[in-house]
């Protein structure tokens, strides 16, 4: 029997032409996607550290501001993530689905969710913006399955959250939000 791809459950919640509601956000977010061994692992990267950055040295996805140029929140997505991690449409095996909005930072600034699976000959993602990216890496779905708790450094001090961790990694707030929904893992 032919099993599905692991990362074809994860689409499989999100229709391929969604509305998105380009009228709301102002930053945009590619969840890409690809298969490792039994289940999907999603592409992350560690922010690089920077005294007026509030989220600085944080774990999050690709991703970022909407540009004027941008025809919309799909090519934003792809943009940053093409400016961050070297990973662009070509290397995906689809066009990136609408996942839902999300909400980031006090403001509760709005942000578009995608995702999108990484072709299997796709080049390896890697640091292409330095100023932004320190590091890029691959997590699997099971380790949002726990929920820790742990102390994190804010702009308001220390606060202790719920959050998935590796041996060097935390994963807190908006982007354990977002792929907590997006593995389909329920709200805590």
């Amino acid at each position: 029997m032919n099993r599905p791809a692991p990362t074809a459950a994860v689409l499989a919640r999100y229709p391929i032409s969604g509305r998105i509601p380009t009228d709301l956000a102002r930053a945009a977010v590619l969840a890409v996607l690809r298969d490792c061994e039994n289940e999907p692992e999603v592409l992350l990267i560690r922010r690089t550290e920077q005294a007026d950055d509030p989220a600085s040295g944080q774990i999050g996805l690709p991703g970022g501001g909407v540009d004027s140029e941008d025809p919309g929140l799909e090519d934003t997505a792809l943009r940053e993530t093409s400016e961050e991690v070297g990973i662009d449409a070509m290397d995906l095996a689809e066009p990136p689905r609408f996942v839902r909005l999300g909400w980031v930072g006090r403001n509760r600034d709005p942000v578009a969710i995608f995702v999108a699976p990484l072709k299997a000959t796709a080049r390896a993602p890697r640091i292409a913006s330095p100023a932004e990216v320190a590091e890029v890496f691959w997590m699997p779905r099971s380790a949002f399955q726990r929920v820790d708790r742990v102390s994190v450094a804010t702009t308001r001090g220390m606060r202790e959250v719920e959050a998935t961790r590796d041996e060097r990694h935390v994963v807190w707030g908006f982007t354990w939000k977002a792929l907590r929904d997006l593995f389909g893992f329920a709200p805590t």
